[in-house]
Order: C-alpha cells, then structure tokens, then sequence
C-alpha cells in the first residue's frame, strides 16, 4: 500500500472530481462534495489537510484507497 500523500484541499478537490464527485457549496472553511450515487463527504479548506483526517475522516467513510486518490491526482 503507497503512502498517504500530503495534499492541499485545492488538489483534494480536483482529484475528488476526477472521481466524480461534484461541489455543491462551501460554508466557511468547509467544501461539500457530493457523488451522483449518493456519497457526501466534507472536506476543510486549508493548505495541507492532514493525514489522519484525509485517512479517517474523508477516504475511509466513502471506501476510497489511498492508491485511488493518487492515481486521481
């Protein structure tokens, strides 16, 4: 398994919506993302979102690899 990346929320958004995710707004520091099969998932505007809530908090819930992700970046 490759290891978990560091990455900014602009480069987590784009690589959410090469997957097929779509934003559908932002409150604050906050982007929602939404998948046409339903999967919603928060992800926080910052600089470098860390790992354990990129792991824990976003990839996991919505049963996504750490492999996906890179490949989608």
């Amino acid at each position: 398994m490759p290891k978990l990346p560091v990455i900014s929320a602009r480069k987590l958004v784009k690589a959410f919506q090469n997957m097929g995710f779509e934003k559908m707004r932002q409150t604050g520091s906050h982007i929602v993302m939404k998948h046409e099969d339903g999967r919603i998932t928060v992800i926080p505007n910052h600089k470098e979102v860390k790992k354990g809530t990129l792991r824990n908090g976003i990839l996991k819930p919505l049963n996504i690899t750490v492999q996906e992700l890179i490949d989608n970046i």
